[in-house]
């Protein structure tokens, strides 16, 4: 049976790198994969960018309209039609921007269509709320993994906090992309908190 993972860490735990070394890993075995990810994810436009400086461009974004068991399946069918190959695994990065319903088609896809799905995103916004999409993940993935990365501490990082042009924010808006003024810091509890409270 096919399964629906949930690989998930702070930011700068290596998500984005280990989506697509799992998918080097199958295409290194003659196993061809599609990528997809959120629209909203607009950093590096239509590519998965790791920050070990590794990008590939994705097979389809995924919109908040989008039926991701339908996509999936057509682009499944043209695949074959084209190449008259398989796909053995849809990965998804920043599955966090997913919702509920797109979350519970990928669940779908696993078990109803036989194809895994991997999922790789963060679980909680910079002011430690769940995203919907990771929400739904951490209820309905067969597999869990958390990917570990620590705070400037030496901690385990688990929180992400948001700066604005170099200064911790704790208010705005859940999503916010980061780039020229947004940016976030991988944080322990504690120096989360030791920022919050300053």
């Amino acid at each position: 049976m096919s399964k629906l993972y949930f690989r998930h860490g702070a930011m700068n735990s290596g998500k984005s790198t280990a989506l697509l070394q799992a998918a080097h890993n199958y295409e290194e075995r003659d196993q061809h994969v599609l990528l997809a990810k959120p629209a909203i994810d607009i950093k590096g436009e239509k590519a998965i960018t790791s920050r070990l400086g590794v990008d590939r461009e994705v097979d389809f974004l995924i919109t908040p309209d989008l039926n991701l068991r339908k996509e999936f399946a057509e682009r499944v069918a043209e695949f074959k039609k084209t190449t008259g190959n398989d796909i053995a695994c849809l990965l998804i990065d920043e599955a966090q921007f997913l919702s509920r319903d797109q979350v519970d088609q990928a669940l779908e896809i696993a078990v109803l269509d036989g194809t895994p799905v991997l999922a790789y995103g963060i679980r909680t916004d910079f002011l430690t709320n769940g995203f919907p999409g990771s929400l739904r993940l951490l209820e309905i993935a067969h597999s869990l993994e958390e990917l570990k990365t620590i705070c400037r501490c030496g901690r385990k990082a688990m929180f992400n906090g948001r700066k604005v042009d170099g200064k911790f924010v704790f208010d705005g808006e859940q999503v916010a992309i980061d780039g020229v003024h947004v940016t976030y810091e991988s944080l322990c509890p504690n120096c989360y908190f030791a920022e919050k409270n300053k």
